[in-house]
């Protein structure tokens, strides 16, 4: 089930039920492809309705930010699960390498993608890292994208990883949809604090929903204006939401009244 909040429409569940699924999404060979959404998503939604179209027509949207997980219960009153892409990334690479599910990771640099091969081997030994692409930063032809296609379908992976960045990666992904026989997993930048190229805020800070002021402590020049942007443009569109849905919930009862 999903639940809209302003421009995207978010999974509803526990946790675990999130793994669950992927898993057996993988099991099944099923060409999908899950979005893990937090605030910069929704305001790419926002502006432009043919990437609100492709979040929302994945297999699963997760409420990746904390901002979003209070959106839930503020416009839903629903008590919903966090599901970041930096706690899913590492769970699904232990799940898949106890259920003998091997991974493919595509996108980053090769620098980035050597790092990701020596930490998995590391942390996960018995994870099966079937294979893995640095693609180039320019578009594909469309025999480069075939033979892609091509190379992960026939690696023997059954998740794929997608780490292109928002909304490159959901524009990817979609366009991928039937072509690749496999969940595919937008992971984005928790890839780089998986392996520690970036650090990860305290627990504290995830809990009251301050990572992302972390992130810009680390990269200021980077992360300022999007932040600036987004956040501002986040709250609005959020007290505008509520305010139209109070607004349609007393028409509804005035109605009924009369």
């Amino acid at each position: 089930m999903k639940k809209s909040v302003i421009s995207i429409n978010i999974t509803t569940g526990k946790y675990s039920s999130f793994l669950a699924r992927i898993l057996d999404l993988a099991r099944s060979e099923k060409s999908s492809y899950i979005c893990v959404a937090n605030v910069h998503m929704l305001v790419e939604a926002q502006n432009d309705n043919k990437f609100a179209t492709i979040v929302n027509n994945a297999t699963m949207t997760t409420p990746d930010g904390m901002p979003l997980v209070w959106s839930m219960k503020f416009l839903h009153g629903l008590k919903q699960d966090r599901v970041a892409g930096m706690d899913l990334l590492p769970d699904l690479l232990k799940q898949s390498s106890e259920n003998n599910i091997p991974v493919y990771f595509y996108g980053g640099t090769q620098q980035m993608l050597d790092a990701t091969k020596e930490y998995v081997k590391a942390n996960f030994p018995l994870a099966t890292i079937a294979g893995m692409h640095s693609p180039p930063f320019r578009p594909l032809t469309a025999v480069e994208e075939n033979n892609i296609v091509n190379k992960i379908n026939s690696s023997g992976a059954k998740i794929l990883f997608v780490a292109l960045g928002c909304p490159k990666q959901e524009k990817w992904m979609a366009d991928m949809k039937g072509k690749i026989n496999m969940p595919m997993i937008g992971i984005g930048g928790a890839l780089p604090v998986m392996i520690g190229l970036q650090s990860r805020a305290p627990q504290w800070a995830q809990n009251a929903g301050l990572e992302w002021l972390y992130r810009l402590v680390q990269e200021p020049k980077r992360l300022f204006k999007r932040y600036a942007s987004t956040n501002t443009i986040f709250i609005w569109l959020l007290l505008k939401t509520k305010f139209e849905q109070v607004l349609n919930t007393d028409r509804k009862d005035l109605d009924y009244r009369f």
